[in-house]
């Protein structure tokens, strides 16, 4: 799946609101009725049978504009705004997604104050504090870990997802300390990259769980 963070360089969101709103958005687009059984169900299908591998991008400006004609959904939250595409061969991309970056995409960290403004969500995604990862890697992460957790809330008919839906499928992002870590072993969602890019080998570099869950 391709995902294109807007990047801004007069308004850069922090990266844990560009870690949420793309989790939102994959989610969003799993969600979306096209998805489940409309024209984009058949490339969504084969992709969620397969490896669920995520590729972050950026852009700005008029790449940006161009990027919405592909098929997607974009979602907004304050200065972030993320797209995300119905999953699609890597070889060859539209020309629109092809002329992205990849590499090094990078957000302002997010301060304590930020962190503390925002309000509590269904879903919690914690990144852990044992992985080191650009925002862009950060980003990608956190819409597996969300998009692990609507599945399994979906399969499990759990009560907290049609709450989760009506909020917009909102995330909450957490940064545990070492010990904080530790503590939430028993989520219900964990994620293990493959380690194809920035990390070396099968790394687990996020948990998730829910409100009816903890």
């Amino acid at each position: 799946m391709q995902v294109v963070v807007r990047h801004d360089k007069a308004a850069l969101p922090d990266e844990d609101l560009v870690a949420a709103t793309t989790a939102r958005a994959v989610v969003t687009l799993l969600a979306d009725s096209r998805a489940e059984r409309g024209e984009w169900s058949a490339p969504v299908r084969r992709w969620r049978d397969g490896r669920i591998r995520k590729l972050v991008r950026r852009a700005r400006g008029v790449r940006w504009e161009r990027a919405q004609v592909v098929p997607g959904v974009t979602v907004t939250d304050g200065a972030a705004a993320v797209r995300a595409y119905v999953p699609m061969p890597t070889r060859p991309l539209p020309p629109e997604l092809d002329a992205l970056q990849v590499s090094g995409t990078t957000f302002p960290p997010t301060t304590p104050a930020q962190r503390d403004a925002r309000p509590a969500a269904v879903v919690t995604v914690a990144l852990s504090p044992l992985a080191e990862m650009t925002s862009g890697k950060a980003a990608a992460q956190c819409g597996h870990g969300a998009q692990l957790a609507w599945e399994t809330m979906r399969t499990q008919g759990d009560p907290s997802l049609p709450a989760w839906a009506e909020d917009g499928y909102r995330v909450q992002v957490a940064r545990p300390d070492e010990a904080g870590w530790r503590a939430c072993a028993d989520a219900p969602v964990t994620v293990v990259d493959a380690g194809f890019t920035e990390l070396d080998g099968p790394t687990e570099t996020v948990r998730a769980w829910w409100s009816a869950a903890r």
